[in-house]
């Protein structure tokens, strides 16, 4: 893998683990709401979508009215459990430790909401790494479309060539793949990177390969 000045990073099934404690909350939601149970497998496999994408697709259309309320209590639940589930994967910390050490730039990318986001890396000790956040506040379309990862290149002032986008998700790989920048695919990812359509630039095994 060459070396790269900008990272741009997913969130949810990159950095943090948190397949369990996104399955808790949408079992708990999709319960409270439409009576619906859902696996951990319909979760996982649709990481990286929007909140509102995912909720749609497990509970079809829904008014906006509605939406809020479900979004409130999802969100609620969550923030009530998180410090019983949120982990992060191994080698993570020690990784963003070494580029910020290089004087790397780097960013998260996700669909996940600024509130939660700041909230959980700085539990994890992880908010002073990065110099940007791109959240769904920050880009009109999200991914796997590539406003995002190019709103976090223009706050960063990347280059196209030197920026890499890490995730674990179809989402991901697309979005940086639609920005023109090279992707890497996390095997750690509940997801199988062979599968997609888009194939990433690399995969990696370990968060510490980024520093090799």
């Amino acid at each position: 893998m060459k070396d790269y000045t900008y990272y741009l990073f997913d969130a949810d099934g990159t950095l943090f683990d948190t397949g369990e404690l996104i399955y808790q909350c949408f079992a708990y939601s999709c319960r409270k709401f439409g009576k619906k149970q859902i696996t951990k497998e319909e979760v996982l496999s649709s990481m990286g979508l929007t909140l509102r994408s995912q909720f749609e697709k497990y509970l079809g259309p829904i008014r906006q009215e509605h939406y809020h309320e479900i979004q409130s209590e999802y969100m609620n639940y969550q923030f009530s459990i998180y410090k019983q589930y949120l982990k992060v994967f191994p080698g993570v910390a020690e990784s963003l430790e070494i580029l910020k050490s290089r004087e790397k730039k780097l960013s998260v990318v996700t669909s996940r909401k600024i509130k939660s986001l700041t909230t959980y890396l700085k539990h994890t000790r992880m908010y002073d790494y990065f110099d940007a956040l791109i959240t769904p506040e920050n880009t009109i379309k999200h991914k796997p479309e590539p406003e995002p990862a190019l709103e976090a290149m223009s706050l960063l002032g990347a280059d196209k060539d030197k920026t890499l986008f890490i995730g674990d998700s179809v989402y991901d790989i697309e979005c940086g793949s639609k920005a023109g920048i090279d992707t890497a695919f996390v095997n750690w990812s509940h997801n199988n990177g062979n599968m997609f359509k888009v194939k990433p630039t690399f995969c990696i095994d370990d968060m510490k390969d980024l520093c090799a």
